[in-house]
């Protein structure tokens, strides 16, 4: 199946044969985009219908920006908010990827007072609440009234990509920051979408790329960011996993297989860590990008397994990453950095070790290493970050321009892949 970049669209697909649950969004203002929002009458937005395009939203964004701001006190639950802590909204569904390990974090994290959960088919309630022990509010299936009751400062939403635009979108018209596991979208014009109401509301969407948050890319970062390496010259980047996984019945039957629930394959659920860490780590966002995806597994699956990507940033720098999955078990993960001055390895998986050398005459002799433990995880490491950041503690792990960034570069890819023509990002 082709990208599609002319499909301006952020609906659950039609075409689905199973879309799962309809999310919608109330709003009491000008209709803005399908289904971010709601005519004047505040009537519900169903996410399969399609509405007005692009050129309506700025109108209706700068309406709401006007009608509506945010106050850090409202009626109910939230009014006794303690300062140093957050009430969180959690959004979710019994197919979700990383589900239970989000929820484990956030009944230990600190900084968390209370989460309420939302899941519009309620088979994993119960689950929740036993999992967020003490931390747990309340829960339903209808997220206006769930989350409309705690007025969380920040919800964490992961779903099915086709369910996500309109469930962020809910939670950004309550004013509440997200951090939202990725894709978050099926198509690059839906994610335009959810940027413009992200900035109307003065609010992150955060997409969870938390491989921003290892010890190894902070300090890989410190050496680049000195100037240790010098020039960036080029980069190749391995994001490998297992095909095992390929071979279930079950997978292959999940909304992962299908390009229109899920929006692509392992490019856009792996291979877009590393093609957001390059440009974290070197300050230089991809400019220019050659792709080729294929399913070289041959199974049953709509999707990509395979993923090779020719990139150039916006210094020049020229990169290849190459993701798929290859391995029986396991994954084997791994970044390298050439520059004028030096070197860097980066071992993420299974090993998590970096070795750099440098000939800057402020840089340490030799070949110089550097480990760190297992624990804490990384997406308990990114929760942390986004949660101190949402408490006024600390910059966000991601901005929203920065999420949106990766997400266009994945989007070219599949298109350059699907036009066999390399793609400029603007």
């Amino acid at each position: 199946m082709k990208w599609d970049p002319q499909t301006p669209i952020i609906t659950a697909d039609r075409e689905s044969t199973d879309p799962g649950p309809r999310w919608t969004a109330t709003v009491p203002v000008r209709c803005l985009v399908d289904p971010l929002c709601s005519m004047a009458s505040g009537r519900k937005t169903d996410v399969n219908s399609s509405k007005p395009g692009r050129r309506e939203v700025l109108g209706g964004l700068a309406a709401m920006g006007a009608m509506r701001s945010w106050h850090p006190r409202h009626d109910g639950l939230a009014a006794e908010t303690k300062p140093d802590t957050i009430d969180v909204g959690f959004m979710s569904g019994p197919t979700a990827s990383h589900r239970q390990s989000y929820l484990r974090i956030l009944a230990g994290c600190d900084g968390v007072r209370r989460v309420a959960v939302v899941d519009p088919t309620g088979q994993t309630l119960d689950e929740s609440k036993r999992l967020l022990g003490s931390r747990y509010s309340h829960a339903g299936t209808n997220a206006d009234r769930v989350l409309g009751a705690l007025r969380p400062t920040l919800t964490v939403i992961t779903l099915e990509a086709h369910q996500s635009p309109a469930a962020i979108a809910s939670a950004l018209q309550l004013d509440s920051h997200v951090l939202t596991e990725k894709p978050a979208c099926v198509r690059k014009a839906q994610f335009d979408q959810i940027v413009d109401l992200a900035n109307a509301r003065g609010r992150e969407v955060m997409l969870a790329m938390a491989t921003r948050s290892s010890p190894l890319i902070k300090k890989a970062q410190q050496v680049i960011r000195r100037g240790f390496l010098g020039k960036p010259y080029a980069a190749t980047m391995d994001w490998v996993a297992d095909q095992t996984r390929l071979q279930s019945p079950a997978y292959q039957a999940s909304w992962l297989s299908f390009k229109q629930r899920a929006g692509g394959g392992k490019l856009i659920f792996h291979g877009i860590h590393y093609l957001d860490i390059i440009a974290f780590l070197i300050g230089q966002p991809i400019r220019r990008i050659s792709a080729m995806c294929a399913n070289v597994g041959g199974e049953p699956i709509e999707v990509e397994d395979a993923a090779i990507v020719n990139f150039q940033t916006t210094g020049g720098m020229l990169g290849t990453l190459n993701t798929g999955y290859y391995l029986d078990r396991g994954k084997q993960n791994q970044i390298r950095i050439w520059g004028s001055q030096g070197w860097i390895q980066l071992q993420m998986l299974p090993a998590r070790r970096m070795r750099w050398s440098s000939s800057h005459p402020d840089a340490p002799r030799g070949t110089q290493e550097f480990s760190c433990p297992a624990n804490p995880g990384l997406y308990e490491l990114f929760f942390r970050e986004a949660i101190d950041f949402a408490r006024g503690l600390g910059k966000s792990p991601i901005t929203t321009a920065e999420s949106s960034r990766t997400l266009n570069a994945v989007f070219a890819g599949y298109r350059s892949a699907a036009l066999g023509q390399t793609q400029v990002l603007g």
